[in-house]
């Protein structure tokens, strides 16, 4: 069962329901600690001044930003707290826009938001957002941090996807302008082909972290003693004009098709 890692009430013109906010992900990363290679104890980190290699007490350290080379602005542990947005538990939908209107490089992190008490408002907001197929643009205030967000229908629920902000968002015409000689009607055609072939249901279980996997098992295999060791073919590499390519990739597609039946 989820749990709920925030409460708050999510709010549309007059319209207020209370919510709760799931996490839509979970990190998976191994967390390494660093030890001494001699007695394997873990070792700690210290502040120092390069000038003299002096350590510094925790409490004499501050923030700063170089503003040039060796200018740095100092910050006060009071002056940021007074910068930081008010405390709110709510969401507020401030707009809706059409589903198309949001390109995917705005999106930064999933959440989900479940009713808290007051389920009959919670579902008919759900179904009425999913019958105008519209998102909500929402901000909220959680844990001293200002969001900004997309509030959609998910299934029966509402999900809530966290947005970057726009200085962050690289936008497309930031890419070089396309090049080179337009592909010919056979080209397109086996192109059209190879995406029908390789044409399938989404399979998430599919996207695994094959590193982390790889590196937990290295750490069972050491901890019972044994070695482990990954072997990997190497990349087959590109030969042949693009019509060539495509051949052998819709050939391949095909092969991997029948094998999977």
């Amino acid at each position: 069962m989820a749990r709920a890692m925030w409460k708050a009430s999510l709010e549309i013109g007059e319209l207020r329901v209370p919510v709760k906010l799931y996490a839509g992900v979970e990190e998976r990363g191994v967390h390494f600690r660093l030890l001494h290679e001699k007695d394997r104890a873990p070792v700690r980190q210290r502040m120092v001044d390069p000038k003299d290699d002096s350590e510094v007490p925790s409490e004499e350290v501050r923030r700063g930003v170089e503003v040039e080379e060796g200018v740095y602005v100092v910050l006060q542990p009071g002056e940021l707290a007074s910068l930081e947005p008010k405390p709110s538990r709510a969401i507020a939908v401030t707009r809706f826009v059409a589903p198309g209107a949001i390109d995917l490089s705005w999106y930064s992190r999933p959440y989900f938001l479940g009713p808290d008490a007051s389920d009959a408002d919670y579902f008919a907001l759900a179904a009425a957002l999913r019958k105008a197929q519209r998102l909500g643009i929402a901000r909220w205030v959680m844990r001293g941090e200002r969001y900004a967000g997309v509030l959609a229908p998910h299934g029966e629920h509402l999900a809530l996807v966290a947005l970057h902000d726009a200085d962050e968002v690289v936008g497309v015409e930031a890419l070089a302008a396309p090049d080179g000689a337009a592909l010919s009607a056979g080209e397109r055609k086996l192109a059209k082909q190879l995406v029908e072939a390789l044409d399938a249901p989404f399979d998430g279980a599919a996207l695994r972290d094959e590193y982390r996997e790889r590196v937990e098992k290295l750490i069972d295999a050491k901890r019972n003693g044994r070695s482990y060791a990954v072997k990997e073919a190497p990349p087959p590499r590109t030969k042949g004009d693009l019509g060539e390519v495509l051949k052998r990739s819709l050939h391949a597609a095909k092969e991997r098709r029948r094998a999977a039946a």
